[in-house]
């Protein structure tokens, strides 16, 4: 079953597919156009009704009825000794249906799988060796600076994730994303927050407790939420002030900043849980 980051990793190319022939053409020479339309296709190859043969993301870049390069994007995290003959089944399969040349471009979050996947894949079939675009922890810049990350978000993402332990990377990516329209800002920052590593998530978890960052979506509303519940339990707790089921599911179901900002404020210097929750504001 894919990991969370697997379908975090996949879904920033469905998302903007673009992303991918911006890889292959910065990062690979691939000589492509960006003036032509680029989406995402159908990736399901079976040729058998028994048979699960489906790619992770496949583009298509031009006309639908005429394309002129099809992508296959793989997000390989563990050496799988069949996913090589997978591949190369991809290729041949959208070669024939597109009928124009085609890449596997494999995303290696790991720089070992990474070398184990640019190994030219040899087929049986006379002549056709495929030699998959890997695109390994190697090809991922730290971008410190917030213009370069909202020049590419996706990349930005995929920079947390590699680097986001130091701290300038995650700053620079949750510094470009606050600049979002509110749809936007709240899918990137999930996508971030969900390929950080755990020191990056700290960070960005502290980023989003500040006062300048505007809680944008349901996700990040509910963690922030759960953060400060945790830290008002503290405070009643050391006031030894004792919490009733009535107000424990008050705090945590609350999922207002603000309100709950406003309490721990109050039980800093509370006696009793009214100090905190005052009658006329039941």
């Amino acid at each position: 079953m894919p990991s969370p980051a697997h379908d975090t990793l996949n879904a920033l190319f469905r998302n903007r597919p673009a992303f991918a022939v911006e890889i292959l053409r910065d990062v690979f020479d691939v000589d492509l156009p960006t003036d032509v339309l680029i989406e995402v296709a159908g990736g399901d190859f079976n040729d058998r009704l028994s048979l699960d043969f489906q790619a992770d993301t496949v583009i298509t870049v031009g006309p639908r009825q005429d394309p002129i390069f099809g992508v296959i994007v793989e997000i390989q995290q563990d050496i799988k000794e069949h996913k090589r003959t997978a591949w190369a089944r991809y290729a041949a399969a959208l070669w024939l249906q597109l009928k124009c040349p085609v890449v596997v471009l494999a995303f290696c979050p790991s720089a070992r799988v990474a070398t184990w996947a640019a190994e030219p894949i040899v087929t049986s079939l006379p002549g056709f060796v495929l030699h998959p675009s890997v695109f390994g922890p190697d090809r991922i810049p730290v971008i410190t600076d917030h213009v370069q990350a909202a020049d590419c978000l996706e990349l930005a993402a995929m920079s947390v994730m590699m680097h986001g332990h130091q701290r300038v990377v995650t700053e620079a990516f949750m510094t470009a994303v606050s600049k979002l329209s509110d749809g936007y800002a709240s899918q990137y920052h999930e996508y971030g927050y969900r390929l950080a590593s755990l020191p990056a998530r700290r960070i960005m978890e502290e980023i989003m407790s500040s006062a300048a960052w505007p809680v944008y979506s349901p996700f990040a509303r509910e963690h922030f939420s759960k953060g400060e519940a945790a830290a008002l339990f503290r405070v009643l707790k050391v006031r030894g002030i004792s919490v009733p089921q009535d107000a424990h599911d008050r705090i945590t179901q609350c999922t207002d900043p603000d309100q709950m900002e406003e309490w721990i404020d109050r039980a800093v210097t509370a006696t009793t849980l009214d100090d905190v929750f005052p009658p006329n504001t039941a």
